[in-house]
């Protein structure tokens, strides 16, 4: 598929998957453009599999403790979430609407001697061809979608009843205007400029209203915040200001 088939979606928003595309090949230098993600990955992956494995009743510490778990990554970018959640034995899908993405993670799985599903799609296309699975990643995407709610609704339509979706986004505060766009983008330079438009950062109370718009039910919010000191990020439960994360449910079927 190209970047103009991508394009048609609902969901995806071209100047969007066209500022991703320019940045695929630097996605796994972890000094380069991707520094920020490098540095939050292991917070995420430890929200992630922590919770995954208390849903399903696995110890974290086992060996591969989410093997043959399916699990989709919506907006995978070139794969730094998917590579390690393969390595604890998930069966991954990952999906990106911007191409030059996901034939970099394609390579780069190659070479790690990762088997992982790469599509270059959207949620709503795979959801035409009815496929669901048990856990849904929608890790900071919907702040660059065109249509929230229909988003929300594409990636709901491809979990399996019973299981849980996982939402990382911004926060549209004064402080992540500060932080995230503003001390991000022109200050620190961790990003390039306009990577995020602040106006399209999800309040918790909007996210909660697309879960319920889906079909979902919100199981948990925890924040994530930064210690510049030590250069590391940290689960902060009560801190939502800026980066936050929610767990949704989708009911089983009746």
């Amino acid at each position: 598929m190209s970047d103009a088939s991508a394009k048609t979606s609902r969901t995806a928003n071209a100047e969007e998957i066209t500022r991703f595309s320019a940045m695929a090949e630097k996605w796994w230098d972890p000094n380069g453009v991707m520094k920020p993600l490098h540095r939050f990955n292991p917070v995420r992956l430890q929200l992630l599999r922590d919770n995954i494995c208390a849903h399903v009743g696995r110890a974290p510490a086992q060996i591969e403790p989410l093997k043959d778990i399916e699990i989709i990554d919506i907006g995978c970018g070139a794969g730094l979430l998917s590579e390690p959640l393969a390595r604890m034995g998930a069966k991954m899908t990952s999906i990106d609407a911007a191409e030059n993405n996901i034939e970099v993670a394609k390579v780069h799985a190659a070479q790690s001697g990762l088997e992982i599903d790469y599509r270059c799609c959207t949620p709503e296309m795979l959801a035409d061809e009815g496929k669901q699975f048990d856990i849904v990643l929608n890790m900071e995407v919907i702040e660059h979608v065109d249509d929230p709610q229909f988003f929300m609704q594409a990636c709901a339509s491809v979990l399996k009843p019973g299981g849980l979706m996982f939402v990382a986004t911004l926060n549209r505060t004064i402080k992540s205007l500060a932080l995230a766009k503003i001390g991000a983008e022109y200050i620190l330079r961790w990003l390039p400029a306009g990577t995020h438009d602040w106006r399209k950062f999800v309040k918790p109370s909007e996210m909660s209203g697309y879960l319920r718009g889906a079909g979902l039910e919100l199981t948990d919010i925890t924040g994530v915040a930064y210690n510049p000191i030590k250069d590391t990020w940290y689960p902060a439960p009560r801190d939502l200001d800026v980066n936050y994360m929610v767990i949704a449910r989708k009911p089983e079927a009746a």
